[in-house]
């Protein structure tokens, strides 16, 4: 079976299990070589129209194109060897050697990125593995790496939050990861989201990188964030397809990878060694990329109070700034393409000191009938009255120890976390929002230290 046939078919069927029935049945080699060129994301063509094949009429019909005629000029685009009207008149010139269903089903479809079959990368993969009984993948994944969540359930910091660690802010704003190929591989610039969906709408931000590439000696992946002046506005410049109006976003870098090293999963070089290669990168060419900046980092011992007391006031910098969270990562690990806990996010919070002037039992249909379910917490921060209940971050042997003697807490003091201080419209009485027992404060009722 053709590929173009069989694209109709799988077009025809509905049904995931019949659907990898028909490719197994009539996938060949240049099926599969045309399944990695439609989705595999690292390799674009840089076209954005392709043109439609409209039906003939043939006195003789045509003999098509071979599969290694559509290879030289899928290359040619990728490489970047053939852009504009170049590209636009060798699309036009194999296309007007083709038939239609060879063209319309098939080669139009690998430039346009995407089968119109109802057939992902994740169902070519599995036919292909179970067809040819290997781990191999035709179409190669994309992935960057992630963040896991630094605290648990109650919000309480994780243990490996601790030891030196490099911090620095999570902005928020819309993940971009920027592959920059030097001149010799073509100069061009190609934008993904974290899922791998191509970017096309921070031009003045690429052609800044392109102006930068021959700088590089190979091709490169710069991680990063993009910011502008509102959320709102950047989210809608990210999915407009015209009147885009994105010259006020920055991109905010905090890592680069080799791509060769990006594409194999994995880049062994510290975290540490690779914030100082992308400074020092950065600062050669920096006033050729005004809409480019690197994010600041610092490196701090959690394990001591003077660590303990610098991250309180970067978590307070960041809440002040607005930002969505602080990064803590492990300096000497290495940039793996998954998510992984050498990159732990924690969400900035307040810190409040509170008197305990109550204690609640846990909710009925709970795990914490019968013991301390909240701490009923008042007092005064920066002008605000708060009363809240704190029930996370509470240990199971603390609510019993409360709950069988609730007078030993009635009057201590507490630090609590939260995410911010709310207000009721109701009332002149303040909250907090997810609030965490932290610790007593003080080793007598009412004394703070």
């Amino acid at each position: 079976m053709r590929p173009w046939e069989l694209i109709a078919k799988l077009e025809a069927t509905s049904g995931r299990k019949d659907k990898e029935a028909l490719i197994e049945k009539g996938a060949d080699n240049e099926f599969w070589d045309g399944a990695r060129y439609a989705y595999d994301s690292l390799m674009t063509f840089g076209v954005k129209k392709v043109p439609e094949m409209p039906k003939r009429v043939y006195a003789v019909k045509p003999v098509g194109i071979k599969w290694t005629e559509f290879q030289a000029l899928a290359t040619s685009l990728y490489h970047r060897k053939l852009t504009g009207h170049a590209a636009r008149d060798a699309i036009e010139a194999l296309m007007n050697k083709s038939f239609p269903e060879q063209w319309n089903n098939w080669y139009r479809r690998i430039l346009r990125k995407d089968f119109k079959c109802g057939v992902t990368e994740t169902t070519i993969n599995a036919v292909f593995k179970r067809m040819y009984d290997t781990t191999d993948e035709v179409v190669t994944t994309f992935s960057c790496q992630l963040a896991k969540d630094g605290t648990d359930e109650d919000g309480n910091l994780l243990p490996e939050v601790s030891g030196t660690r490099l911090i620095d802010v999570k902005m928020d704003g819309v993940r971009v990861l920027t592959v920059v190929y030097p001149k010799k591989m073509g100069g061009s610039v190609v934008q993904y989201s974290r899922n791998g969906k191509e970017l096309v709408n921070f031009e003045l931000i690429k052609s800044q990188f392109e102006i930068v590439a021959n700088d590089l000696k190979e091709a490169f992946v710069f991680d990063g964030e993009v910011m502008s002046a509102s959320f709102q506005d950047l989210m809608r410049q990210v999915h407009r397809k015209s009147n885009v109006q994105a010259d006020d976003s920055v991109l905010n870098l905090f890592d680069m990878i080799p791509l060769r090293e990006f594409m194999a999963g994995q880049y062994n070089v510290a975290q540490q060694s690779r914030r100082v290669a992308l400074q020092m990168w950065y600062d050669r060419l920096s006033p050729m990329m005004p809409n480019v900046s690197v994010v600041g980092y610092e490196m701090i011992d959690l394990s001591t109070r003077a660590g303990e007391k610098r991250f309180s006031e970067i978590n307070a910098a960041a809440i002040k700034g607005g930002y969505e969270g602080i990064m803590i990562k492990d300096p000497k690990a290495p940039y793996t393409c998954k998510r992984s806990s050498a990159w732990l996010k924690v969400k900035p919070f307040i810190e409040v000191t509170l008197k305990v002037v109550g204690v609640e039992e846990g909710k009925p249909g709970t795990k914490n009938v019968g013991k301390l379910g909240a701490l009923v917490c008042e007092g005064t921060d920066s002008g605000k009255h708060i009363r809240v209940n704190v029930g996370g971050g509470l240990s199971d042997n603390l609510r019993a120890e409360v709950w069988d003697d609730p007078k030993s807490a009635i009057g201590q003091l507490v630090e609590v976390h939260a995410d911010a201080i709310t207000k009721s419209k109701d009332s002149d009485t303040w909250s907090l929002r997810f609030p965490r027992f932290k610790c007593f404060r003080g080793f007598a009722k009412g004394e703070k230290l």
